[in-house]
């Protein structure tokens, strides 16, 4: 592979409303309503901010009936300055936190919490 090998994430949901509260509050952000598909699925997703210039992978949160929220078969890790200041606001609005803030070495600093809709996610920074 010659490029990063994740280019898009989607964080399935069932509460909508809550989930982007939880995602906003957290990374002090706004989500962007992406427009359905022409598939004729129902689908609503919000996305993250995201730069078509910058390092990292895009994703959005995503409702879709018959696509269940939980159960993580995978982990997106989002970028932070300080891990222990998303994690402790994802546990004061509805989070649960699952992992403090711990070192993984010269790769810096991990923290894992579970949202509202029961998906766990990585938070990682250097400091």
């Amino acid at each position: 592979m010659d490029a990063n090998p994740v280019g898009w994430f989607e964080i399935y949901v069932q509460d909508m409303e809550r989930a982007k509260a939880f995602y906003e509050t957290v990374f002090q952000g706004k989500l962007e309503p992406l427009p359905a598909p022409a598939s004729g699925t129902e689908l609503e997703m919000w996305a993250f901010p995201m730069s078509h210039e910058g390092y990292g992978a895009a994703g959005a949160l995503a409702k879709m009936e018959g696509g269940p929220s939980g159960g993580n078969t995978t982990l997106v890790y989002f970028k932070c300055e300080d891990c222990a200041v998303e994690a402790a606001r994802a546990a004061g609005h509805g989070g649960r936190l699952v992992k403090e803030k711990m070192s993984i070495g010269q790769y810096g600093y991990i923290a894992l919490v579970s949202d509202p809709e029961g998906n766990m996610i990585g938070l990682h920074s250097m400091h």
